[in-house]
């Protein structure tokens, strides 16, 4: 007799087994008193389960915001977002300078500080060498300047992040909020981070962390997503800074030098492919791994495969870095085929705009190159 059309397929079946099987071993080690961090780095980089609405929790844990200690938690928390609530009071307040423009050597407002208002000087505290038509000094006007440009631009790019999801984009007012904690995140980064400051593309970083802890279900979380992705955020790129300083890009720590590795690896596993692609074909990594590796592979995927891949990226003890080229060469290798039979033209185009791809799989093929 012919089994019934509604029967669920074996494989379906075993997948949903191995979900449960893995979400019941996370949720056992998350409430152990004092977190075997070794073993949820093993669990996490297989993938969290979504259904486990745990995720926040993992991602904090992994990236150090939270300690493993449990008793710790509620302190802890308090102090950091008690900790930025301090940092969206000192810099969002006004536009100009490090701690502020109007502010005293001691930290302390002086007398100009009333009249900052929304982000601009009133015309009366800005001196006559401050002035834009000025011949004298214009130390403060240039930062007034520069700190303007760089709001616009972090305005222009947190509207372009993911125009596809209503959570980033639309006239709600659920996403204009959510927009609005991106963009206080990135310009106290930019404030706090003088020699990095803000760099086109980190929207797309902060995306992710944001989005998991803003959906996380325990709601007193939820609410102060913005303070926990700071945090994240911060250690997240504390192990990626180098490829964001262009001082450092053609040192062998920036972004130049991490290209280099990336072609090493590849090199390792599949010296024919790297050869047809650096040599015969002449498609440097500069025009398509640039971005693969500077944005954490935010670009090169839909949002739920990314979310999927940075379990595994977030899991690595030493940083997301070394974990990010394997998985960077593992894509290299799972299209070698196409890449093989075609020229630069073809090949630039696939790697720019890469197809689709089972996650599973290429992150089991990034595994095994190590």
């Amino acid at each position: 007799m012919a089994s019934s059309p509604r029967s669920p397929q074996p494989a379906a079946t075993a997948q949903a087994e191995l979900e449960i099987s893995r979400q019941s071993r996370i949720l056992v080690a998350l409430s152990k008193k004092v977190i075997d961090l070794d073993e949820l780095r093993m669990l996490a980089a297989q993938g969290v389960p979504d259904g486990a609405g745990v995720r926040s929790t993992v991602w904090k844990l992994l990236l150090g915001y939270l300690p493993n200690d449990r008793a710790l938690w509620e302190q802890d928390l308090a102090k950091k977002r008690s900790q930025y609530e301090a940092f969206k009071d000192e810099f969002l307040g006004n536009t100009v300078g490090g701690n502020s423009a109007t502010r005293g050597s001691e930290g302390h407002s002086d007398g100009n500080a009333e009249h900052v208002e929304n982000g601009f000087l009133d015309r009366s505290v800005i001196a006559q060498d401050d002035h834009p038509l000025s011949l004298g000094k214009t130390k403060e006007w240039d930062q007034f300047v520069e700190y303007s440009e760089m709001i616009e631009q972090v305005d222009r790019d947190v509207k372009r992040t993911h125009p596809d999801m209503h959570f980033f984009c639309g006239d709600s007012s659920f996403a204009k909020s959510n927009q609005e904690s991106l963009k206080n995140i990135l310009i106290i980064f930019a404030k706090l981070n003088a020699g990095i400051r803000y760099v086109q593309g980190m929207n797309e970083i902060l995306a992710p962390l944001f989005f998991v802890f803003r959906d996380d279900p325990d709601y007193k979380n939820a609410n102060f997503a913005e303070a926990d992705s700071f945090f994240c955020f911060v250690e997240l790129l504390s192990g990626l800074r180098d490829n964001f300083c262009q001082k450092l890009d053609n040192s062998a720590v920036g972004i130049q030098g991490t290209l280099s590795k990336l072609m090493q690896l590849l090199r390792k596993y599949d010296g024919e492919l790297q050869h047809h692609l650096e040599i015969t074909t002449e498609v440097n990594p500069q025009f398509y791994a640039f971005r693969w590796i500077t944005l954490l592979l935010t670009q090169e995927f839909n949002f739920a495969d990314t979310i999927h891949i940075w379990d595994t990226l977030l899991s690595d003890p030493d940083g997301p870095q070394e974990t990010l080229l394997r998985i960077c060469c593992a894509m290299l290798i799972l299209v070698r085929k196409r890449l093989l039979a075609g020229d630069f033209t073809s090949n630039l185009k696939l790697l720019q705009s890469y197809p689709p791809t089972n996650i599973g799989h290429l992150l089991y093929v990034a595994n095994k190159l190590q």
